[in-house]
């Protein structure tokens, strides 16, 4: 009797159909890659250890603030360079996104404001100066630059800077936390 299944194989995971083609082994044939083709075959790239993962967040984080585009391909590159974690940096500079880019440029614009000095006031007359400058035909680009687009790039670069600098301890602290955690509960046989 059948019961109307087929029997075969089991259906891959979503990780495996998410990866399927991306291997060291296909990535270093890849054309574009050929340069540093022979550096994607070290371990330490992939495998999750601790100096590396911690490398591959701070380098991420980094890309991630510095970049608006290709942040994963620099991000890769400088793994193999500093040999951080590739895929933990590729993951990590997915914090901007297109979907929370508006929300990290105006969180680094109110940051600069506030380190350059600009007031609330000055603020809301930039605002109302945006919208007079966009509704007529010719605007002031350096002037829009000056008020809107260096307090954006300075919080930016403390974002980046900050980022990788704290990213980069809190893994390293998470993972002495672990070390220690699982060391007590051997202690103690839990």
């Amino acid at each position: 009797m059948s019961t109307g299944k087929k029997s075969g194989p089991p259906a891959p995971s979503w990780t495996a159909r998410f990866t399927k083609g991306f291997s060291r082994e296909t990535l270093a044939a890849h054309p574009w890659l050929k340069p540093v083709a022979h550096h994607l075959s070290e371990p330490g790239l992939w495998h999750v250890q601790h100096e590396a993962v911690a490398r591959g967040v701070a380098i991420g984080m980094f890309w991630a603030f510095a970049l608006p585009v290709a942040q994963i391909l620099v991000a890769a590159v400088h793994c193999i360079w500093w040999r951080g974690n590739i895929p933990v940096a590729a993951g990590v500079t997915l914090i901007t996104n297109p979907f929370t880019i508006g929300f990290w440029l105006w969180l680094a614009y109110k940051l600069g404001s506030l380190i350059l000095g600009i007031s609330p006031a000055e603020v809301e007359a930039g605002s109302a100066a945006m919208e007079a400058a966009s509704a007529s035909a010719g605007f002031d680009v350096m002037g829009l630059l000056a008020r809107f687009g260096w307090p954006a790039v300075l919080g930016m670069a403390i974002f980046s800077v900050a980022g990788s600098i704290g990213g980069y301890v809190l893994v390293n602290l998470a993972w002495r936390f672990r070390v220690w955690f699982k060391r007590r509960i051997q202690r103690h046989g839990r």
